[in-house]
């Protein structure tokens, strides 16, 4: 039941509309001041981090899509073979369903047999942290893809208003601090699609976690696709409550800031990671120049990977030249440079900051409007 949950949730974010109808990731809010003479070539500037110990051509992550189908494993394969080609990590999508079914492991591990070189990241679920065998299922997560790092994703939304799906929560802040004690690789703390507050990002950084990928809202929506879920299922009543919580959640650019300004008030080590609607090089810079240390990309690479690795790999060439690009325009040698940068914050996200009383540092907060 899992695994075909699985395909359908591929199909379903392949074929239909799930982005947010009537909200925004709130980017647009961040003007980048162009600089007209940025004494740079092109050749000049570089977009090379670290993560985790290993080497980036450009701070970019593909964010968890799919994996426990056999359908999946050829658009794991192509997402896996892209992220070798450019060098940017990878993380796979809940396993779960292998964990549970060993015939389905082969849907995740192509991602690592494409190439020991590249970061790759595990998945499991916050509702399989309360379970007794939550660390052996974390295990078996990690070694499945030999992975350099583990992702714990939370989904209280989508599961709320999943037919079928879990409905209990209590006790996933002392399951992830048990997971970061004893997995023995740095773990990434993730939402899907409803972002991360700055009260939860204090929490998961006094758990310990490396990174936060905040998911914001603005991209797909995971309640618009439990809601096309229930309908195929023939739950009527899931799919109008899904369909209500359409739009819920923090858009990306506030959630950044969330994140960033728990980690500026806490002195915190954590890294940020960007994502939720991210579709092109300038919404990485802008993510950047918020605080986060990488971005992450999903939906934009799912259709390509259908067709095949050098449609993915063609994509996020497109989105690392574009980062580059935006670098010069701002004066910046390299993505480091970014978080100098002269940046014009308006609008919406200019009131959320003051409202919630972010300090995000770094960014001239002035309003447009």
């Amino acid at each position: 039941m899992i695994s075909d949950r699985k395909l359908m949730h591929l199909e379903i974010c392949r074929d239909r509309e799930v982005g947010a109808r009537r909200k925004t990731t709130h980017l647009s809010d961040v003007e980048l001041v162009h600089m007209a003479m940025p004494e740079l070539d092109l050749g000049d500037v570089s977009t090379a981090t670290r993560l985790f110990g290993k080497q980036l051509s450009a701070p970019l992550m593909i964010s968890a899509m799919t994996g426990g189908h056999p359908s999946a494993k050829k658009v794991n394969e192509s997402l896996g073979m892209a992220a070798a080609e450019l060098a940017v990590a990878i993380s796979v999508g809940s396993q779960r369903a292998a964990v549970e079914d060993a015939r389905l492991e082969d849907s995740f591990r192509v991602v690592r047999e494409v190439s020991d070189k590249i970061l790759v990241v595990a998945n499991m679920g916050a509702a399989q942290l309360l379970s007794r065998g939550a660390s052996e299922f974390a295990q078996k997560a990690v070694k499945m893809v030999s992975a350099d790092a583990l992702a714990i994703h939370l989904n209280p939304l989508q599961e709320l208003v999943q037919p079928r799906g879990d409905s209990k929560y209590k006790g996933v802040l002392k399951g992830i601090s048990s997971v970061v004690r004893s997995i023995g690789v740095p773990v990434i703390v993730k939402e899907t699609g409803c972002g991360i507050s700055k009260e939860v990002a204090a929490q998961l950084s006094d758990a310990g976690v490396a990174a936060i990928e905040v998911a914001g809202a603005g991209g797909t929506s995971w309640a618009a696709v439990e809601h096309y879920n229930a309908l195929m299922n023939g739950d009527k009543a899931k799919a109008e409550i899904a369909e209500t919580f359409w739009d819920w959640g923090i858009p990306t650019a506030m959630s950044i800031c969330e994140a960033v300004s728990a980690r500026r008030s806490l002195k915190g080590k954590f890294k940020v990671i960007a994502s939720g609607g991210i579709k092109d090089g300038i919404d990485v810079a802008k993510s950047l120049v918020l605080g986060a240390d990488l971005a992450g990309v999903a939906r934009p690479l799912l259709i390509p990977a259908f067709h095949g690795h050098k449609e993915v790999a063609e994509k996020l060439m497109r989105i690392v030249h574009e980062l580059k690009i935006t670098c010069l325009l701002c004066g910046c040698r390299s993505v480091g440079d970014l978080g100098k940068a002269k940046a014009v914050i308006s609008g919406g996200l200019r009131d959320w900051i003051e409202q919630r009383g972010l300090e995000i540092g770094r960014v001239e907060e002035v309003n447009l409007r």
